[in-house]
């Protein structure tokens, strides 16, 4: 049997959702057996055992990533996140700060990406003058 963890009844899910929750915890399954790899190399006293786990746990972070990858070109969510925080530079939380503003600037509602009203620099409910301008 699959997956024990879904939440909803498997009727009422879509084939595509079942894609994308095997996809989520194949992800969980492979950082998890990254994480044991990792401790388990760390903890063993012969160098010979210790290099064939981190062999295994660089072939669980091989298979994450892949995992990763199909989430990101089969979820836009998950791609507009990706291309907001991997591989950029500074603290991770400062990264928001900067798309958020960015997407402000740009006249994207942050919190919706839909466009804002106005000039973007609006706090999006509208005019408050009598003739709407």
């Amino acid at each position: 049997m699959g997956s024990e963890t879904y939440h909803e009844p498997l009727e009422l899910l879509s084939e595509r959702t079942k894609n994308l929750h095997r996809a989520i915890v194949s992800l969980i399954e492979e950082l998890e057996a990254v994480d044991w790899y990792g401790q388990r190399a760390e903890a063993a006293s012969d160098p010979e055992l210790k290099a064939v786990l981190l062999h295994h746990r660089n072939e669980e972070i091989e298979h994450a990533f892949m995992n990763l990858e199909w989430l990101l070109r089969n979820d836009e969510s998950f791609a507009e996140h990706a291309r907001t925080y991997l591989f950029t530079q500074g603290p991770i939380t400062e990264v928001e700060q900067a798309a958020t503003a960015a997407e402000v600037e740009s006249g994207k509602d942050p919190r919706t990406t839909a466009p804002a009203r106005g000039n973007g620099r609006s706090l999006g409910i509208g005019s408050l003058k009598a003739d709407g301008t």
